[in-house]
């Protein structure tokens, strides 16, 4: 006999007994009394945090308010205008301003 021919029966032999004995644990699967399983899962109660809640209006209002007395007029920017103007009236003399003032405006910055 050769290798390949009892290799091939070994094969068949072993599909055999697997089908059988497959058949036999599905028949027993099948009669035995069904059982109905329940699951008891505990729901997680959320845990509230012991921080008390932060009104968001009164901490703005809180940071504006440091940052004003923290704030003095060395902080400010200096404002110098060039030109003729009015400051009692607010007004500008008339004419064009020309490309030199407004680069100057730029670069003063």
């Amino acid at each position: 006999m050769k290798a390949t021919e009892l290799k091939k029966m070994i094969k068949e032999a072993v599909k055999e007994a697997i089908q059988e004995e497959l058949k036999d644990i599905l028949l027993e699967a099948v009669r035995s009394p069904k059982q109905v399983v329940t699951e008891n899962v505990a729901m997680p109660t959320p845990q509230l945090s012991s921080k008390p809640m932060i009104d968001s209006k009164k901490a703005y209002m809180d940071v504006m308010a440091e940052t004003a007395l923290n704030f003095t007029s060395r902080d400010a920017q200096t404002f110098r205008p060039q030109g003729r103007f009015d400051p009692a009236n607010g007004t500008l003399p008339d004419g064009s301003v020309s490309m030199d003032q407004i680069m100057g405006l730029l670069n003063s910055k």
